[in-house]
Parts: C-alpha cells; sequence; structure tokens
C-alpha cells in the first residue's frame, strides 16, 4: 500500500525543513518522496541533500533546465511507484494523519481519490483559519472545479492516473486543477472534512502575487480542454466556442451555477452519488 508522496520544486529550499518534518511524523509509515527540482537557482539542492542525508525513502531527481510547473509535477508521476499519490509543494507541510486517513478511506471504497480540509497558515506555519469552500462535489460532465471545492491535501489511486492522458507539460498554472478534472473522468473522489493539509502564504507564493491573473488565464484554457474532451458542444443552453479565445468567455459559461436550484439539484444528486459509491 506505499504511497507516493510527491514534491515539485523551484526555489523552495529554504522552507523544505517544515515539509521534511512533516513527512517523517506521519502515522503511516509506508511511503516514499519523490523529489523534482526545476533547475533552483537557490540553494534547494544543497538544503534537500543535507535533510534528506541518503535516507532511501528519498528520490530527488533534477530537470536540466527549467521547465516548469506542468513539466515537473508530471515527472514526479513517471517516477512514483506507489498504491497511491498525493502532490506535497515544498513550502507547504502535512498533519500527521493525512496518509493514514487518505489510505484507509481509499482502501475501504471505490472512490478514487480523497480530498480533505485546507488549513490556511502564514509565512511560518502557524495556522491562521481553513477554507471555507472545501466541500464535497458532484462528480458530472458539467464538474470542472470552479469556484474551485477539490484542492489539497488530494490523495488518488496511480493506477486511475495511468488512464488518463497525464498532467500537461505545458501548463504553468492551474496544474493540480487540470489533474483533478481529468482524474475524476475515470471515478469519484471523496471529501474527508478534516485537517491534513498546512498551505503556507506568504509573498513569493503564486496566489499572492502578480501570477493571479495567468493562473486565471490557465485555469480557463483548463475548463476549456476539459470541455472538448469530454465532447460537451453546449453547456445548460449556452454554446462552448469550438476555439479557446478568453478567459472570460470560458467563466460566462458556468454563471448557471449560481442558480437556487442548480444549487438544489446537486445538492441531491450529492446524496444519491454518495449512496453507490
Amino acid at each position: 500500500m506505499k504511497f507516493s508522496i510527491l514534491i515539485a520544486n523551484y526555489n523552495n529550499g529554504k522552507y523544505f525543513k517544515n515539509c521534511y518534518d512533516s513527512i517523517i511524523a506521519q502515522s503511516f509509515k509506508d511511503w516514499e518522496v519523490i523529489i523534482v527540482d526545476d533547475a533552483s537557482t537557490d540553494n534547494s539542492l544543497e538544503l534537500i541533500n543535507n535533510l534528506i542525508d541518503h535516507d532511501a525513502r528519498f528520490k530527488l531527481f533534477t530537470n536540466s533546465q527549467n521547465e516548469g510547473c506542468g513539466y515537473t509535477k508530471r515527472k514526479c508521476l513517471e517516477y512514483a511507484t506507489g498504491k497511491y499519490c498525493g502532490f506535497l509543494d515544498p513550502d507547504d507541510a502535512l498533519f500527521s494523519n493525512a496518509l493514514q486517513d487518505s489510505v484507509a478511506y481509499l482502501e475501504k471504497s471505490k472512490y478514487i481519490a480523497t480530498y480533505s480540509k485546507l488549513t490556511f497558515c502564514d509565512e511560518n506555519l502557524n495556522i491562521t483559519e481553513d477554507y471555507s469552500k472545501i466541500r464535497q462535489i458532484y462528480n458530472g460532465r458539467d464538474f470542472f472545479n470552479s469556484p474551485v471545492q477539490v484542492h489539497h491535501f488530494f490523495a488518488f489511486k496511480r493506477e486511475a492516473y495511468l488512464k488518463t492522458e497525464g498532467i500537461d507539460p505545458s501548463l504553468k498554472s492551474a496544474v493540480d486543477q487540470d489533474l483533478y478534472l481529468k482524474l475524476l473522468e475515470h471515478g469519484n473522489a471523496k471529501y474527508l472534512p478534516v485537517r491534513m493539509y498546512k498551505y503556507r502564504q506568504h509573498s513569493q507564493g503564486i496566489s499572492q502575487s502578480s501570477s493571479k491573473e495567468k493562473a486565471k488565464e490557465s485555469f480557463a484554457k483548463v475548463i476549456f480542454n476539459t470541455m472538448k474532451r469530454r465532447g460537451l458542444q453546449s453547456l445548460h443552453g449556452k454554446t462552448i466556442p469550438a476555439e479557446y479565445n478568453n478567459a472570460k468567455e470560458i467563466f460566462d459559461l458556468l454563471e448557471y451555477q449560481n442558480s437556487i436550484s442548480y444549487r438544489l439539484q446537486k445538492k441531491l444528486r450529492i446524496f444519491v452519488q454518495q449512496l453507490f459509491s
């Protein structure tokens, strides 16, 4: 039942000690850690190597040049050997129950993935609050995780991932969304309402930088590609364009999600989905 913890690193070596400590503290012990460094320009490799100190459970790989997040996370999965997998960013950390709770549920159910509460922390990894929008989703052809409801800690069966075309290596952001949407085409994900993941908020993070607009654009492209992959031509009475034009056009297609009738139908669908999963 080995669990592959996947870490794509770029210039986050100074935060890795907290990440490393949280892995060592896991109550579930059958794990490996796959680290792929994306040609960091800081002292990440030195810091990481000093911590893992020839521990065979940690496997460190490097890209010969900077390739971006999509390419690097795809590489992580190419090196993984575990039955289960989950991404952990090097500047974040796990609660000690994260692997144990995820594996325990996946082993006893038909679900292909689980996800948990997301806990925001300050730069020193002190807890500030839980992200309030994480909840159980109805996994249908019109689910695109917008607004975001599926997030870290996302644990999944590697055999399910191998049925997909894999993470898009050209993506610089919205990589996790690409992964979630592709996996959910091969099975359902269960929300486990417990803390598993500490998300560090700091000035160098994508969500706090001018990269927000680029991330929104990437997410729109991921959603558009998902629509095409699923063979959708229209969505709730609106025609899906043949080609991608801009983010606004894609997100406008999802306005129906704000209606009361849709929300009520979704709650009913979730209830039924859980009965048969």
